[in-house]
């Protein structure tokens, strides 16, 4: 596995065990328990995983989710921890780099920023560059459902268009943070942003992610 996707595995699968199976996590409706559920089957069982995207096949999703959920917690620590099997498009290097990275590092922070005691965890500046790739082949399919113009903005200037249009809010902050934010989580993400007050509102609320 790469590098960053196989470190935020591994951080993911520490937190998970860490705080234990009924932890609130940001994701509506799952603890830990169904957050672990979730990461074992997008990876394991395709047969059903395509409900994470298709409406017609998230009833064999959510059914198949929850025979995993009925798992001893430690097993499902386990397989996370040792990764897809051969036979998973996951375990190849380039699909794990891609798919993986952004998708262990949002759900750490799932886990992470639903306690309120919870302290941001400090990125490397290579995590943070990979994030920002990431997420400016992405930007748009993460925008596609804001109410109005949304722009991406990194603390150094670069900057990626999440939707066109006006009026036009800017997001601010840290790759990983905007990350955050585009997925759907405005609520935890330290961002600042800028526009007028009705847009900026119309932002906060709205249904983004993928």
């Amino acid at each position: 596995m790469s590098t960053h996707a196989r470190r935020e595995r591994l951080l993911l699968a520490d937190l998970l065990e860490t705080y234990g199976p009924e932890a609130p996590t940001l994701c509506e409706g799952w603890r830990t328990r169904e957050l672990a559920a979730h990461v074992v089957v997008r990876e394991r069982r395709a047969d059903a995983a395509g409900g994470i995207l298709l409406k017609a096949l998230q009833p064999r999703l959510e059914r198949v989710q929850q025979e995993f959920a009925a798992k001893p917690y430690e097993e499902l620590i386990q397989l996370i921890r040792t990764g897809p099997p051969k036979m998973s498009p996951f375990s190849l290097k380039q699909v794990d780099e891609a798919a993986n990275t952004v998708e262990f590092f949002i759900h750490g922070e799932d886990v992470r920023r639903a306690r309120p005691d919870w302290t941001p965890r400090e990125i490397d500046p290579v995590l943070a560059d990979a994030l920002w790739r990431r997420l400016e082949t992405t930007a748009r399919a993460y925008g596609r459902r804001c109410p109005v113009g949304l722009v991406l903005r990194r603390p150094n200037g670069q900057v990626a268009v999440a939707r066109k249009g006006t009026p036009v809010v800017t997001v601010t902050g840290d790759p990983g943070e905007l990350l955050l934010f585009v997925s759907g989580r405005q609520e935890a993400a330290r961002v600042e942003l800028e526009g007028d007050d009705k847009s900026v509102a119309r932002v906060r609320e709205a249904k983004l992610g993928l």
